[in-house]
């Protein structure tokens, strides 16, 4: 269709030529329609393959009703005791993880999370009895898993006590010592003059208390640094409020109320010690399993750790969408006495799924990895995706330049995680991942099938891709211009053959 109507246009133009009598020669077809047309073809290969690689896994598809939002997403650990104290909006649920864990008859043995976030899997698999290793690169994940391990296995009524003094008695507001509020520059300018100053004096004052209450007490100062500051996490990037004489171009954002430091510290703590309370000061008393936590990137970490250890993983990356943690979380990094190059350093080393990652030398950091970069190479899908995203980019109809080589980036660094995984993985154990698929200048991005078909090429069997029943709204980037198709969320469920 599309060549008719260039053939169409371009024989009414060479009769308006020849009617003026013009000797000018013109070319059989117009470049911009040329280049639409290169366009057009590129996506229906794209759709041709999509489709390919759906009939494929056509049978693996179930859409499971169970799996609502909620349950995927941080909305059901809202109301939960000790999952509600920090709201991870990145994280899943506690529930979700005990479904998958039932579902599948994984009842004992060891499970390993290599995203742990904020901790949910370690602490929903550690409640069933088993023993969990997790991997967090993030010093705020760190620190939410600290603080709720000092909580479960190490305060005492003591602690306890002292913690309920400081919700009586507020020592900050007395307190003539001041720790300076570290900022990065994304940071400068998120408090208004008094909760700074609210701030330096609670940190400076709990310089006096012991290491495990000043674990808890600076915990539930980072759980309410959003609710007192001028911003709110917004994907991408920390949004600001007019209020804070930061606003750039465009309409004035408005985030609502900011809470005043000294009622929403009270209440953190006043809501950590209800939950404590019925059990004197440890959060549960029934009988765990072992969670141990690697601080670091786990393309670093998971080469380290045995062959055939783990009887389960359940997982969920970062999504391939742009969202930059060391920027939606610069509050609490800041906080944590992160500084300027360091934050530059946490970006690059996260999974690439910001448009700021450098390409990541995979075969430097482990030469064994081969098997996978050739899974990558070899899945048309992707490559397809990847040749008509660079095509945008050399025609400047990308709105960011640094997009396909972030997709590249992602994709390839997950199947070096996804080979690391089946080789930790014991036989027949099971992987859960939660994922989301995306879409990039027209281009829809099928993650799951995608991942699935690099996984079957590295040892595991797609036992089981669970749909949502509501699919997932076009990005905001897309929105204008492709409207509001909806992309799949699923969680994959992936078997070691």
């Amino acid at each position: 269709m599309a060549s008719c109507l260039i053939q169409k246009k371009n024989k009414t133009m060479e009769k308006n030529l020849f009617d003026f009598g013009t000797d000018i020669k013109i070319s059989s077809e117009n470049p911009t329609e040329k280049s639409e047309t290169v366009v057009s073809e590129k996506l229906s290969e794209i759709d041709s393959l999509d489709f390919k690689l759906s009939q494929h896994f056509h049978d693996k598809f179930i859409v499971q009703r169970s799996l609502t939002r909620q349950l995927v997403s941080f909305q059901a650990n809202k109301t939960m005791t000790s999952y509600r104290w920090y709201k991870y909006k990145e994280a899943f649920s506690a529930p979700l993880v005990e479904y998958l864990l039932a579902r599948y008859g994984i009842v004992s043995g060891k499970v390993l999370d290599p995203f742990a976030g904020s901790g949910t899997t370690l602490f929903a698999a550690s409640a069933l009895g088993m023993d969990v290793d997790g991997i967090e690169l993030l010093p705020i994940g760190q620190q939410i898993i600290a603080a709720r391990l000092c909580l479960e296995r190490e305060f005492t009524a003591d602690d306890f006590a002292a913690v309920k003094q400081w919700l009586e008695t507020c020592p900050w507001k007395q307190s003539q010592v001041r720790y300076p509020l570290p900022k990065l520059r994304i940071t400068d300018g998120a408090y208004s003059i008094e909760t700074s100053d609210a701030i330096e004096r609670y940190v400076g004052a709990l310089q006096q208390e012991n290491e495990r209450v000043r674990l808890i007490l600076r915990f539930a100062l980072l759980c309410i640094l959003e609710s007192i500051s001028y911003t709110r996490k917004d994907g991408q990037y920390l949004r600001w409020d007019y209020r804070s004489g930061r606003r750039r171009g465009g309409k004035p954002f408005h985030k609502g109320d900011i809470f005043n430091f000294d009622q929403a510290i009270c209440a953190k703590i006043g809501e950590i010690l209800q939950d404590l309370k019925l059990s004197g000061g440890r959060l549960e008393e029934r009988i765990q399993g072992n969670i141990h936590l690697f601080q670091g990137s786990c393309l670093d970490v998971m080469p380290q750790l045995p062959c055939d250890s783990y009887d389960a993983i359940v997982t969920s990356p970062p999504y391939c969408n742009r969202y930059d943690y060391t920027r939606t979380y610069a509050l609490e990094l800041a906080l944590l006495g992160v500084s300027e190059n360091e934050l530059l350093d946490l970006r690059q080393q996260m999974l690439s799924c910001t448009v700021e990652n450098r390409a990541k030398d995979l075969l430097a950091i482990n030469p064994q990895w081969a098997n996978a970069v050739e899974a990558a190479d070899r899945q048309e899908l992707l490559q397809a995706i990847l040749r008509y995203l660079e095509d945008k980019k050399a025609q400047g109809k990308l709105n960011n330049s640094g997009i396909p080589r972030m997709v590249r980036g992602y994709i390839y660094e997950m199947a070096c995680i996804i080979a690391e995984c089946s080789r930790v993985m014991k036989q027949n154990a099971y992987l859960f991942m939660v994922n989301d698929n995306v879409r990039y200048a027209g281009a829809s991005v099928s993650v799951d099938m995608i991942l699935s078909s690099i996984a079957e090429n590295l040892g595991l069997h797609v036992e089981n891709v669970l749909v949502l029943p509501n699919g997932k709204g076009n990005s905001s980037q897309q929105m204008g211009e492709h409207g509001r198709d909806p992309l799949r969320k699923c969680v994959y469920v992936w078997r070691k053959a």
